[in-house]
């Protein structure tokens, strides 16, 4: 399916499960598409269990319309809002690498829709830590650079407008006033976030009901088998406290 209801952006590509809410909604990392492992491993979950899901490219990736090297943090995470909105009820965000940053960013946006929160190597902020200081000069001088990919036979490219949407999002500057519940998943052996970010990000929520589950031999995609188990259980164990009654 392709959302066109907001002409002055690109057509957005995603595929929805109808099912039982709160609705799944997965968010993808930087440079990512809706068709990996993770994404589709949760749709096949959802059908199985008859859960609402969504999964969606953000605009310049994948199937959705624009170009990447347009596109930014604060653009996509417009996207993610589109998503929302679209939807009815309240929804769990699951966000991956860069994902994790654009769920902390709409459910500040969107307190009143999203319930829940499942980061997979969340990455909030990495344009503050994950850039080298030769790297950060090539995005001023340049406006762009490339890196080679892990994860992809192309370059991954970083724009200085990317980098510039992302220092002013920044979100572990201060208190997350986020009151849901939260599970964080992290690999130890992440090459992308260090894996100690995931227990300072734990601590910066205000909500109480947060657990981060670290992945001795995890690396930072977290698409095994065992890895995909512990998304789902972490997934459902999020979903069961949302269904709770308020005290």
């Amino acid at each position: 399916m392709t959302d066109t209801e907001t002409p002055e952006r690109p057509a957005l590509a995603y595929h929805h499960t109808p099912g039982t809410g709160p609705t799944v909604v997965f968010l993808c990392g930087y440079g990512s598409d809706m068709q990996g492992t993770k994404a589709l491993h949760l749709e096949a979950w959802a059908k199985a269990s008859g859960r609402a899901f969504l999964r969606f490219d953000y605009a310049g990736c994948g199937q959705s319309e624009g170009s990447f090297e347009d596109e930014t943090l604060a653009t996509w995470r417009d996207d993610a809002l589109r998503m929302i909105d679209m939807l009815e009820g309240p929804v769990v965000l699951v966000g991956s690498s860069m994902g994790g940053w654009v769920m902390l960013l709409a459910a500040r946006e969107r307190p009143d829709r999203v319930a829940g929160l499942v980061g997979i190597a969340a990455a909030p902020d990495f344009t503050d830590w994950g850039f080298t200081m030769d790297q950060k000069m090539a995005l001023l001088q340049h406006g762009r650079f490339e890196k080679p990919s892990d994860y992809s036979g192309q370059p991954t490219v970083t724009t200085r407008a990317f980098w510039a949407s992302g220092e002013a999002n920044r979100m572990m500057v201060r208190a997350i006033e986020f009151d849901g519940p939260v599970r964080l998943l992290q690999g130890q052996k992440d090459k992308e976030v260090p894996w100690q970010r995931a227990g300072v990000l734990a601590e910066l929520f205000r909500s109480d009901a947060v657990q981060t589950v670290l992945v001795k031999d995890g690396d930072h995609r977290l698409s095994r088998d065992e890895d995909l188990a512990l998304l789902v259980r972490a997934l459902e164990d999020v979903i069961a406290l949302c269904s709770l009654p308020s005290s």
